[in-house]
């Protein structure tokens, strides 16, 4: 999907995706130290709640549209991750959902053996036809938030749920907070994640 997605004749529909996530977001260029995951997330969303790969379908082969429903179907949480073996407990503390997951991509397990604080994250029901039976599998464009920034996120799930927020403008709050953490370098988790900060 990502290689179709690239195509040239699809540029100025990326480009609006793209600008659609950053307001939503924060902007982020190669400039910046978090572009890459930055940019992993992005594809996470296009393809996932933006509905963009059902956009694709025309171009992909029959292995690859067989994914587009799954993707448009993807669980988002913000998930403490435990490792269960070879794969990970992901259990989201916005939801209270839990699945046992695999990461999509060798680095992206690495960082999930690692990790310390919570996760952004979009969780996938994979085809048996995929890796020989039916998996849940975490997306490559999963956001960690820093360590230090648990207790601040934490302190703002009573907050967002009295404001009734859907899970996507709370999880893209903590994003646009997330971004304010990693661009401003004197800014502490504490006064990047506050409720000033939700959307109202």
């Amino acid at each position: 999907m990502l290689t179709r997605a690239a195509d040239d004749k699809r540029t100025a529909r990326v480009l609006e995706l793209r600008a659609a996530f950053e307001a939503r977001t924060g902007s982020f260029s190669p400039r910046d130290s978090f572009f890459e995951p930055r940019s992993a997330a992005f594809w996470d969303d296009a393809l996932t709640s933006a509905g963009f790969g059902r956009e694709l379908v025309p171009d992909l082969s029959a292995e690859s549209a067989a994914l587009v429903e799954p993707f448009a179907r993807a669980h988002r949480g913000l998930f403490r991750v435990e490792p269960e073996d070879d794969r990970f407990l992901l259990v989201d503390e916005w939801s209270g959902a839990e699945f046992v997951a695999e990461p999509a991509s060798a680095g992206l397990r690495d960082a999930l053996e690692r990790v310390s604080g919570l996760v952004d994250g979009r969780v996938v029901g994979v085809p048996p036809s995929h890796l020989g039976a039916e998996r849940i599998v975490l997306l490559p464009g999963a956001v960690f938030h820093a360590a230090d920034a648990i207790d601040p996120i934490r302190a703002l799930l009573p907050e967002a749920r009295a404001r009734a927020l859907e899970s996507q403008a709370f999880l893209d709050a903590l994003l646009r907070m997330d971004h304010a953490l990693r661009a401003l370098s004197r800014v502490k988790p504490a006064f990047a994640y506050r409720k000033e900060a939700l959307p109202k």
